[in-house]
């Protein structure tokens, strides 16, 4: 079970931005944000703007006691605490014009309900060393990309596009637009991952392991595909998974020459 019965690592106190307007001068100087936090009923002109500044640039916000805020630090911090993040989030449609611009042929990978921060370290290992341009995380439900997220790539997050969106089902659609397949992982899947074309532009849908890939998700995505196993064992840990299915794609790859 993904996440299930794991120590959470603590948050490094380096990367607090702590009060309203220091936050608001972290997001207006495009420095990267995990995630807010709110204690519950803070109100004020500064906590509106640090809420349209959120939305504008698909940071979650995460309401909790003061209790929560106090554990992060001591320091005056008027209800709200921002954690910086150790990657630079980009657009999706961004990263796809400059894939295309580059006249490389996409293949990005969607990560849906990941919440081991070890696992998506190895799966971002996995995609640069497979050749995948940009990993699609949505804002919410997903591992932070922390120190221990960083170690576990080997530096790889540092070497691909993540995109952040606030919708996975939209960002679907926005590869959908620029003519990229979606195909998801799903064990009772009809099709095996070498019977589908990797060499066309796409985008492969991992879900965590307790749940799969969310099903509306699944309804939209254009081809559902598993992994032969030998044996009757539940499933491959969701890295292990994305690197054998990023594997096959880099493989189909090379021999039809992309």
């Amino acid at each position: 079970m993904d996440g299930f019965h794991k120590k959470r690592p603590g948050i490094n106190k380096a990367s607090l931005i702590i009060g309203r307007q220091p936050i608001i001068e972290a997001i207006e100087s495009g420095r990267p944000i995990d995630k807010i936090f709110f204690q519950r009923n803070v109100s004020g002109d500064a906590i509106g703007t640090i809420r349209q500044l959120a939305r504008e640039n698909n940071i979650p916000i995460q309401q909790v006691p003061p209790e929560k805020l106090q554990s992060f630090t001591k320091a005056n911090h008027q209800g709200c605490i921002a954690i910086a993040a150790l990657v630079q989030y980009m657009d999706l449609q961004q990263v796809i014009d400059h894939v295309l611009g580059n006249g490389e042929t996409p293949l990005f990978v969607i990560l849906d309900g990941i919440t081991d921060v070890r696992n998506i370290g190895a799966i971002a290992r996995s995609a640069v060393c497979c050749g995948a341009q940009a990993i699609i995380i949505p804002d919410k439900g997903v591992g932070a990309l922390n120190e221990e997220a960083m170690k576990s790539s080997a530096g790889a997050l540092e070497k691909i596009n993540i995109c952040r969106v606030n919708s996975l089902m939209k960002a679907v659609d926005t590869l959908h637009l620029n003519g990229i397949k979606v195909f998801a992982t799903e064990m009772t899947a009809d099709k095996f991952l070498y019977e589908v074309d990797y060499s066309e532009p796409c985008c492969i849908v991992m879900g965590n392991e307790e749940n799969g890939v969310f099903p509306a998700l699944m309804k939209i995505c254009d081809e559902k595909i598993k992994i032969p196993m030998a044996g009757n064992f539940e499933s491959f840990n969701v890295s292990v998974a994305t690197g054998i299915v990023l594997y096959e794609a880099m493989k189909n790859r090379m021999n039809n020459g992309v």
